[in-house]
């Protein structure tokens, strides 16, 4: 036991040095972002303050509450910084939240002002930005949030569970997951997004509804129709989603504007469908999947055999 224990503390007083170092190294960047941009810009007045507010949202208060616990690290105060840190883990999420429309008023404000394009430039080539730029600043707290998670996870490890402070570190841990996971949703549904956007640009026309709330894209590819009678194979490419799958063929590549889209074939409701290996089980070349809706049978063909098992497991755990 004395032994475990011993390892523990050596372990734990590792961990606890490297989460002091590296924040001191986060509180140095944070502080270049304060000092040369938002500071100088508050007194300049070249942004507007509600302007300057959406693209470094609450990055003092970040900065703020990072202070306070490198010092209560400082002295070993571990249990009273964590307290403290859990009260402001908040702004993390809404840092993350706030962070697309930061991106969007930047690039805005570089093409549209000519002043701050110029003070911006400028403030870059400052010996200590090291050649950085503000964009490469800016996600700094979304991925020392990523960094806390396992910091704390460590510490947790190598704190024997029948003390105070183990409590507190296991608090904190849950604290720091819950937010993770509230920013990795953010992140997760704009990135959706996305592909539903980029999927309705890319067929013909708006009769094709792709854009639905509670829709999330899973995958896409060329597969082979297998017709019922005995006709040609069609190649077609699918989209498929929570709860579709779409079938499309490309339109005619003379077509003055929609040479490069696709026209919408089939959209299949996936809330009555069944999906069946026909053949595929073992290494062979490729595989048949067959999909049974309420009034058709869909034979979809693939010569890939880790495709035909990629979209074998993708439609099943989307049917069901």
């Amino acid at each position: 036991v004395e032994d475990q224990r011993a390892r523990w503390e050596r372990k734990r007083s590792r961990t606890a040095k490297e989460l002091l170092e590296t924040e001191y190294t986060y509180l140095e960047q944070l502080d270049l972002v304060l000092t040369y941009f938002v500071t100088i810009l508050k007194a300049k007045g070249t942004l507007k303050p509600a302007v300057l507010e959406t693209i470094f949202g609450p990055l003092e208060s970040l900065y703020s509450a990072s202070h306070v616990l490198s010092l209560h690290l400082e002295k070993g105060n571990l249990g009273p910084g964590l307290e403290n840190f859990c009260q402001t883990l908040d702004l993390y999420g809404h840092y993350a939240q706030n962070f697309e429309q930061a991106n969007k008023t930047l690039k805005e404000q570089l093409r549209k002002n000519k002043s701050f394009r110029k003070f911006k430039k400028l403030q870059e080539t400052r010996p200590q930005f090291q050649g950085r730029q503000l964009e490469d600043l800016l996600p700094l707290p979304l991925q020392r949030l990523h960094q806390y998670k396992h910091f704390f996870r460590d510490l947790l490890e190598n704190t024997s569970p029948d003390t105070d402070e183990y409590q507190k570190l296991a608090k904190t841990v849950k604290s720091v997951c819950e937010v993770s996971h509230w920013v990795q949703d953010i992140f997760d549904k704009r990135e959706n997004s996305l592909q539903l956007l980029r999927v309705q640009k890319l067929l013909k026309g708006q009769k094709t509804q792709v854009l639905t709330p509670g829709r999330w894209y899973i995958r896409e590819g060329w597969l082979l129709v297998v017709p019922s009678k005995g006709e040609e194979l069609k190649r077609r490419m699918f989209f498929l989603f929570s709860d579709i799958l779409i079938a499309a063929k490309p339109c005619c590549p003379l077509h003055p504007l929609n040479s490069n889209k696709l026209s919408c074939q089939a959209v299949y409701p996936l809330h009555q469908c069944s999906v069946d290996k026909v053949f595929g089980h073992t290494w062979s070349q490729g595989g048949l999947l067959s999909l049974s809706f309420p009034h058709k049978t869909l034979l979809l063909m693939s010569s890939n055999q880790q495709e035909i098992n990629g979209w074998y497991r993708s439609l099943t755990a989307a049917v069901r």
